[in-house]
């Protein structure tokens, strides 16, 4: 974890952190604390619902505890890394209140296709214009 990251973590949920898969095959990592909260509104899906089933099976399913060392280095689950194809170099990207973590190969082929998309299509165009910078 990037040492501007780690106070920040370690205020809010003392380094834990819980990590878990994503459709994108990267994986999101969560404050403890923001996962909490998450996890409620997983579990509250109405089970009888198949996407809300979906949704349980990759994330609930998938969640993996994780602890921040001394360093700020995190172990990350084989399942996990195998999952998002994490090979030799991973791209963390801040998200707000959770990251992504990716195969940097892959993060690097997404984001230009993400920058050639958002500079095509006009609801990315519409939606970036009504927030303010």
């Amino acid at each position: 974890m990037p040492a501007r990251h780690r106070e920040v973590l370690t205020k809010i949920s003392q380094g834990q952190l819980v990590i878990t898969v994503d459709p994108d095959n990267c994986l999101l990592i969560f404050p403890k604390s923001v996962w909490k909260e998450i996890e409620l509104q997983l579990i509250n899906l109405p089970s009888l619902n198949k996407q809300a089933r979906i949704a349980q099976r990759i994330y609930l399913g998938h969640a993996s505890e994780c602890e921040m060392d001394a360093q700020g280095r995190l172990l990350l689950p084989t399942l996990l890394r195998d999952i998002a194809g994490i090979k030799r170099q991973a791209t963390l990207s801040g998200q707000g209140r959770k990251f992504e973590l990716w195969d940097s190969a892959a993060w690097n082929a997404r984001f230009k296709q993400w920058m050639k998309k958002a500079s095509e299509e006009q609801e990315v165009t519409e939606l970036l214009e009504s927030i303010r910078l």
